[in-house]
């Protein structure tokens, strides 16, 4: 079973998340307390490896200003926390179908639920019982008079009631009721469930806060385990023995340290291996875990009985120091790789909840940590992680990241009040400090381009690269010009950061070009930079040029009716909101540029309908390439523009 979806409700900050689409790979970005780890909570609440957390606590974790209304706004029910959305895999659906036929299984969806004070969880199946009933009356060979009782029944277990109150049964019937009495609960749909239970993967949540102990008394271990009372970082480390082949029970009662000492010095290795494979920050360390006595004049209760501690060794300095003292991301990355190994080893299949992850690593070393996620966890695992550092944005994978955001709006008396967290697709949100991880990842991406890459197009912004992106893969598939790969885009912020740009830059001998927005008031600013003459004229493809006007940005290029088109899917408008040719030109006559005209025209519409940016479009469109159907019209002659400014880009490599 593959997760879909996800939507949480009633959950701390959340009031209604939105539903929440997941993929392989999917990362939730947001600032400080916008709500990401309740969105992770709420999720592992489904099925956890964790058994203790089984329930969801209302007192702790229902939104607080809203408890004292809780029966007010329930009633007699409890309040929904998640519904989770799976598809099955063709297996699973094959097993549905060998119980109950395939005209009775209608979809390869299922739906999982919880809420506050279920232990359990409640499920909606793809099997359709009517069919099933009218499918077992022909099985069971029931005639018009027998199946006259039943045939109007919705479930089975209605079904089993009615024969079940009958004085007397025919031979048919109560084979029938025989076989219904098998299912739990007389439910074909409990049947179903039961079918799947075990399909089902459990979530592993691990937080930034999750890292083994570097010390630890075993007699102590032993103590707090029997009285249910282990810190976290002491379960890591009794994950890790029974990663080495051993357990608490054999080191309490243990005569030969040796052969001990022997298994954690394997399992220790065998970790340090696995990091290095990713680790690229030092690759001088070694992990060293071993056993001992406790001294008297160590503090308690490390001074008595078996004391097992976690050294980490640099062998390029020849020093040993304790595992707490190590780098705490280096820590968090081997606390990691014992859990998650311990875990698929108990568990199987398993959803990867990851709280920050690699949140005290170097830039680079969390890059790393993204390339450990993508070759080792996607195959197998669907992951799901949170993050606000740029680095740990997948700048190559946009598609995989929602934004979190704490909705804050004002009302009519102009006080500010949360319409809770919103988890959204839009990567490219108004809102400048929830997106700052993003455009710091695009950055970072396009900084390491300029590096790696000689030949470097300029554009004024990060729609710009994805307009580009989007029209130049739809003419490839056309067999088309399309862009050159040798080209690595780069946003410029606008012509007169063009030349402080090529300036920067002029002596590690970069192939530039430049593709720029212009508007009258911009002629000195592009006088300059032909007086500068770091740049041939002609590699200065200004979109006046290629739109055939005075003033024009790239969203120029498109056909009017395109545009228009772009904006109502973008912005869901309907009814009298919806965008028109004649409304978009009528908005701001005085301007030829269709980015002027866009934001004229949603300055008129409500304010419930989000503000105009050139952002949302360019994204929409790049994950949405259905709406570049070459059969349209206005389609051909976009693509046609576009091809005309691409071979001019092209000309230059």
């Amino acid at each position: 079973m593959k997760l879909s979806s996800a939507h949480v409700t009633n959950y701390r900050s959340i009031l209604d998340s939105n539903s929440v689409k997941i993929g392989q790979s999917t990362c939730l970005v947001g600032k400080n307390e916008a709500g990401k780890t309740a969105f992770l909570k709420a999720l592992e609440g489904i099925n956890s490896t964790d058994r203790d957390y089984n329930s969801y606590n209302k007192t702790e974790n229902y939104p607080r200003r809203f408890l004292a209304e809780y029966a007010e706004r329930h009633g007699d029910g409890e309040a929904k926390v998640v519904v989770t959305r799976w598809e099955l895999e063709d297996k699973e659906t094959a097993l549905l179908i060998d119980e109950f036929g395939a005209d009775v299984v209608t979809g390869n969806e299922v739906a999982i639920e919880k809420s506050y004070g279920q232990k359990n969880t409640t499920w909606n199946v793809p099997i359709d019982e009517r069919k099933l009933i009218a499918k077992l009356i022909i099985d069971f060979e029931l005639d018009e008079a027998d199946a006259k009782n039943i045939k109007d029944c919705t479930n089975t277990f209605a079904v089993a009631y009615r024969l079940s109150k009958m004085d007397e049964r025919s031979e048919g019937q109560q084979h029938l009721l025989d076989a219904i009495k098998k299912y739990r609960g007389e439910s074909a749909s409990n049947k179903a469930i039961d079918i799947l239970t075990d399909k089902i993967p459990k979530f592993l949540y691990f937080s930034h806060y999750d890292r083994m102990s570097g010390e630890v008394s075993i007699n102590q271990l032993a103590h707090d385990k029997q009285h249910g009372g282990i810190k976290d970082g002491d379960q890591v480390f009794l994950d890790f023995l029974e990663y080495a082949g051993t357990n608490l029970d054999e080191l309490t009662s243990a005569t030969k340290f040796e052969e001990m000492n022997a298994k954690c010095e394997a399992a220790a290795n065998r970790i340090t291996d696995q990091i290095f494979e990713y680790w690229t920050q030092n690759d001088q360390l070694e992990i060293d875990v071993r056993l001992d006595e406790g001294k008297k004049e160590d503090p308690a209760p490390f001074n008595s009985g078996p004391v097992a501690r976690a050294r980490v060794k640099n062998n390029l300095h020849r020093v040993t120091v304790p595992f707490s003292e190590r780098s705490a991301g280096f820590i968090w990355f081997f606390s990691f790789l014992v859990k998650f190994a311990q875990i698929k080893k108990h568990q199987g299949d398993v959803i990867i909840l990851l709280d920050e992850p690699g949140l005290t690593l170097h830039g680079t070393a969390q890059k790393d940590l993204l390339r450990y996620f993508r070759e080792e966890l996607e195959p197998k695992h669907q992951i799901i992680f949170s993050t606000h550092s740029p680095f740990m944005v997948p700048a190559e994978n946009l598609a995989s990241v929602r934004t979190v955001e704490d909705v804050v709006k004002r009302d009519k008396r102009d006080r500010s009040y949360s319409e809770g967290t919103k988890i959204r697709p839009d990567v490219l949100t108004t809102d400048p400090q929830t997106n700052f991880p993003v455009f710091g990842a695009m950055g970072f991406e396009v900084t390491q381009g300029l590096i790696i890459s000689p030949n470097t197009l300029l554009v004024e912004g990060p729609s710009d690269i994805l307009y580009l992106q989007a029209l130049s893969k739809k003419l490839q598939l056309l067999g088309r010009p399309h862009l050159d790969p040798k080209w690595a885009i780069c946003p410029s912020g606008g012509i007169d950061k063009v030349l402080p740009f090529v300036k920067l830059f002029y002596g590690n001998k970069l192939n530039v070009a430049v593709m720029t927005d212009f508007d009258r008031g911009q002629r000195r600013k592009l006088d300059d930079l032909y007086k500068a003459e770091l740049l041939e004229r002609e590699r200065i493809i200004l979109a006046t040029e290629i739109a055939n006007q005075d003033e024009a940005d790239t969203e120029d290029f498109f056909d009017t009716a395109f545009f228009v088109n772009l904006i109502n899917a973008t912005y869901d408008l309907k009814g009298k909101d919806r965008l028109s040719a004649m409304k978009l030109n009528e908005a701001d006559e005085r301007s030829l540029r269709a980015v002027k005209k866009a934001e004229a025209y949603f300055r008129l519409l409500p304010d419930t309908i989000p503000t105009f940016s050139h952002y949302d479009p360019a994204y929409h469109l790049l994950t949405h390439p259905e709406l570049l159907d070459e059969n349209d019209k206005s389609v051909q002659r976009t693509l046609d523009t576009f091809q005309v400014a691409i071979e001019r880009i092209n000309a230059h490599i």
